[in-house]
């Protein structure tokens, strides 16, 4: 996609959708809108913003495709390990009464999910506050239905926990209404909109690697603010915040920031 192009198309997308795609990285972004436009049968983006324009159930087609979800149950098994031997410990112990968590980019719901699960494994004198947000509304509503996930989307998951955890109507599973409820949704923009404060743990896994640098600096300094002090940033297992203490964290294991 040629610059110009793309300009327009992020000028079009910011006004039709209120996504603003400066905050993305370009080259995977143009990539993704190339694709886009190709499944759309569309001659140019021009047509398809006409289109777009004209046809509710498209926009929201497009709206959720710009906003991409990859998620699972367990994902990266060893640190969930380490959230719950390591990570929760520390964290009960300084909020006796019950925790407050944030699932930030929440997708389709397997993450604050999965928090949800090892929380009833716990089982903790008082019910956490939990959180789950995401700006795909399309994604929000496969969350609050409590799926259908595939085999895949469970293969961290163990038999056990399935069967306590899971309704199945083969080939598909659904979360328990017992655990979902447990979860609040909510829709939001991470990059625009304001954060609930006072947080023990934030969890935005796989989400801000599709970032720009700066972008991503904004949204960590956003994060250690929504903390309490000394709560904890749990992110993806390839993601790295390199100048850590810029943000207000301190290392606090493989994946894990704890706020100064």
């Amino acid at each position: 996609m040629e610059t110009e192009i793309y300009v327009q198309v992020k000028h079009s997308v910011k006004s039709l959708l209120d996504i603003d795609l400066n905050s993305y990285k370009d080259e995977q972004m143009k990539r993704r809108l190339d694709s886009w436009l190709t499944r759309s049968g569309e001659p140019s983006w021009h047509d398809y913003f006409k289109r777009v324009r004209s046809d509710l159930d498209e926009k929201s087609r497009f709206r959720n495709y710009l906003t991409i979800n990859v998620s699972a149950f367990f994902r990266d098994p060893e640190r969930w390990i380490d959230l719950r031997e390591k990570v929760l410990p520390h964290l009960l112990a300084s909020s006796p009464s019950g925790l407050r968590v944030w699932s930030a980019g929440c997708s389709i719901g397997p993450e604050p999910y999965t928090v949800a699960i090892l929380f009833d494994e716990l089982r903790l004198r008082h019910q956490p506050y939990l959180l789950a947000t995401d700006l795909d509304r399309g994604a929000l509503a496969k969350a609050q239905a409590r799926g259908p996930f595939t085999a895949d989307d469970l293969r961290n998951v163990t038999s056990q926990q399935i069967e306590g955890y899971f309704e199945s109507v083969a080939p598909q599973f659904y979360v328990k209404a017992a655990i979902a409820k447990r979860v609040t949704f909510r829709e939001q923009n991470m990059l625009a909109d304001d954060f609930e404060p006072g947080f023990d743990l934030i969890v935005c896994r796989n989400v801000v690697i599709y970032f720009t640098e700066s972008a991503k600096n904004a949204l960590y300094r956003k994060f250690c603010g929504a903390l309490k002090p000394g709560g904890v940033l749990f992110v993806g297992g390839t993601e790295i915040i390199p100048r850590y203490h810029d943000s207000g964290f301190r290392n606090f294991g493989l994946s894990f920031y704890q706020k100064m």
